[in-house]
This record gives C-alpha cells, sequence and structure tokens, in this order.
C-alpha cells in the first residue's frame, strides 16, 4: 500500500519568527507539539497522521500569535 501525502497525512506549519513563546499549543496537544524550556515552539514543517487532527487544531486555536498553520498538499514546482 502506498502513502499519498495529500490524503494520508496532516501537514502543519510553526512559524518559529511568529511564536512568542506562550506554549499554549503544547498546554493543549502536547502529543503533536513541543517548545523548548523557554515556550518556544520550533519545530518547522512536520507531518501528522491525520487521527492527530483534533488535537493539533486544538493547539493551534490557542496560540495568541496564529504562529501554526496547515498548509495544503500539492504539486511541488520542479
Amino acid at each position: 500500500m502506498t502513502t499519498r501525502p495529500d490524503t494520508d497525512t496532516l501537514r502543519i506549519k510553526v512559524d518559529g519568527g511568529v511564536c512568542m513563546g506562550h506554549a499554549m499549543c503544547n498546554a493543549l496537544a502536547p502529543e503533536v507539539y513541543e517548545v523548548d524550556d523557554a515556550g518556544f515552539n520550533r519545530m518547522g514543517e512536520f507531518e501528522l497522521d491525520p487521527a492527530g487532527r483534533g488535537a493539533a487544531e486544538r493547539g493551534a486555536s490557542a496560540c495568541p500569535e496564529r504562529a501554526i498553520s496547515f498548509p495544503r498538499s500539492g504539486p511541488t514546482a520542479g
């Protein structure tokens, strides 16, 4: 069985330049979001199993800066 990234994974992007270290994403979804000792999320872009969507969205919605987004998968330029 092949995995199709556009349907079988959830893409998440954390903008480390926008994150102010409140660590609210981690407080609500520690199974998804990691933060450093100062509360900053430096995860960048990563993929998650779609089963984690609810937790990922809860954590993202808690971010006061809206530093977390869910970019759509699509064809890559080439």
